[in-house]
Formats: C-alpha cells, sequence, structure tokens
C-alpha cells in the first residue's frame, strides 16, 4: 500500500529509531514513507514500523516499494515492480535484516475474472518473491480491503470480498504468512482509501498478525548504540 492518509491530521510517530530506504541509504523515516504521486500521504507501515521498534528495542528501517492503483498482473513475477521490489530489498539486505513483507493490495482486481484467480497468482506471486529473496520462511503479512468499497463508484468494486477471502485463504494456506482484518476501519470521503487514523490502527493490526508468524531473534546480530540501548542489527519491512 502506498498510502493516502492525509498528513497532519494524525500525530505525528516520534521514534528516532526509524528509518526508510533511499537510494539504498537509510534515512530517518519521514512522511510520506512511500511518495509513489504527489498526494501521497500517511501509510500503515509506520505504526507497524514504530510498534517493531519499541517492541523488540530495535532500529527499524522500511522499504517502500508500493505504487498504488496497480493490479496484482503488474507485479507478476518478471515484471517491473516485482524486479523494482526485488531490487530494492537486495540493496537494503546488504545493511540489515529482512524480517517481513507487507502486502496490502486488491482493490484493481475487485472484477468477477481477477478476483476468481486472485488467490492462486498471489500464491504464485508470494512464492516466486521468497524464493528469489532466498528467504523461504520470511514472513509475509496481507491485510484486508476497506467494507467502505461497497460504496465507491456506484458499486464497481462490489467483489471486495472477493478478494478478502482469496487475502484470507491465502494467508491460511502459504506457510509464514497472517491476515490482519480491515474490519471497522474508516475510509476518506472517496470510499477508496482508508483514513490516516484507520491506517495507524491498520499498521497495528498489521503487527498483530505478525507476531503470530515472527522468527526467533537471531542474536548473532545483536550489537550496542552509542546511547547504550541494545539493537539488533538493522530490521527492514
Amino acid at each position: 500500500m502506498a498510502g493516502r492518509g492525509v498528513i497532519g491530521s494524525v500525530p505525528a510517530i516520534e521514534n528516532p529509531y526509524l528509518f526508510v530506504s533511499r537510494n539504498a541509504r537509510w534515512q530517518p523515516m519521514f512522511v510520506p514513507v512511500n511518495p509513489d504521486r504527489p498526494f501521497s500521504g500517511v501509510n500503515l507501515a509506520e505504526s507497524f514500523a514504530d510498534a517493531y521498534s519499541r517492541d523488540h528495542d530495535a532500529d527499524v528501517g522500511l522499504i517502500p516499494c508500493a505504487d498504488g492503483g496497480t493490479s496484482l498482473a503488474q507485479w507478476a513475477p518478471g515484471g517491473l515492480l516485482y524486479d523494482h521490489a526485488l531490487m530494492q530489498a537486495r540493496l537494503a539486505m546488504r545493511t540489515s535484516v529482512l524480517r517481513g513483507i507487507l502486502w496490502h493490495q486488491g482493490e484493481s482486481d475487485c472484477s468477477r475474472e481477477a478476483s476468481a484467480v486472485y488467490a492462486e497468482k498471489l500464491t504464485e506471486m508470494l512464492t516466486a518473491l521468497r524464493h528469489d529473496l532466498g528467504l523461504p520462511e520470511i514472513p509475509i503479512i496481507l491485510g484486508a480491503l476497506g467494507d467502505y468499497l461497497a460504496d465507491y463508484d456506484e458499486g464497481t468494486r462490489t467483489y471486495y470480498p472477493v478478494i478478502n477471502a482469496a487475502l484470507r485463504h491465502v494467508a491460511e494456506t502459504v506457510p509464514f504468512a497472517a491476515f490482519a482484518p480491515a474490519d471497522g476501519l474508516g475510509a476518506k470521503p472517496d470510499h477508496l482509501h482508508f483514513d490516516a487514523p484507520a491506517l495507524r490502527e491498520f499498521g497495528l493490526r498489521y503487527y498483530a498478525a505478525y507476531r503470530t508468524v515472527e522468527p526467533p531473534a537471531d542474536e548473532s546480530t545483536l550489537r550496542f548504540a552509542e546511547d547504550g540501548r541494545t539493537h539488533t542489527q538493522m530490521e527492514q519491512l
């Protein structure tokens, strides 16, 4: 998810141990984390990263790869979006430990034809991504689409419940994957994007789902920061 929450409508996250990858280098996290469009905004990854950092006493880096409004077919292995995400992850892995993949997509696949094959195609893509990263057990968190889509553009997203069922099915059948529900989360007036308060909450739901499939800590990466805090080597998502 690129994130379209209105900047300034929720309190900023104050955590000096959060970072974002820019040109394969770690920069202090700023908003928008994923500036894919001029109207990019608050992202669920921010509150996820904050919860992870505080819970693990760790530096956390985000690797933004989202492109808003894209279909699952555009993320097929060998395509531009897939290869870009793979490249960014590989570059970040030179200086950090990859700890998880956050996936939120599906609005553009809310048609009869696309929704019918969504689970199959998503499983194929995620399996390929794990293989190409060399991390067959990396946790993957899948989030539901919002129920507000029922009111979007005269019902053009009526197949969103099929996508949600597919996302839940993938989370239940793919090892080390988990599902984050979106029940009750609010939307912007466009009925297409989560609003900023919802994204803050959604990030915490993603983290709660992550905890159910989280790998054990790798003690070999422990180090001490200059301020005396104990950190793991940069952990990125």
